[in-house]
């Protein structure tokens, strides 16, 4: 999995924009959190598909950007949570341990 690290209020603004071009997800992780741990475990152990971005949120320490996340893609904040973000809207979130590869997968394409 390469994640790309999201700690910058701007890159919103830029996974916008690339989700017109490809599919983009946004996992928002907390470190303290043995269900958001388990569940980062399990998508590193899956192939991601090379035609998505992955974008990795530490919410502890970013977590204004947590937020402006839930009020960009409309979203209620939950930890973990998975965003499928095409075409600048989000098309899919889930949360806690619903969060499985194959349903982002599905969902992106």
């Amino acid at each position: 999995m390469n994640w790309i690290h999201l700690d910058k209020m701007d890159a919103l603004d830029s996974i916008s924009i690339a989700s017109l071009q490809r599919p983009q997800v946004i996992f928002k992780h907390s470190t303290r959190c043995s269900i958001s741990i388990m569940v980062k475990s399990r998508l590193e152990k899956t192939q991601a598909p090379e035609n998505i971005d992955f974008h990795y949120l530490d919410l502890l320490n970013y977590r204004d950007i947590s937020n402006q996340i839930a009020d960009r893609f409309h979203v209620h904040h939950e930890s973990p949570q998975i965003l499928v973000i095409k075409n600048g809207d989000c098309i899919y979130a889930e949360s806690q341990g619903a969060i499985y590869m194959e349903d982002i997968i599905e969902q992106a394409n």
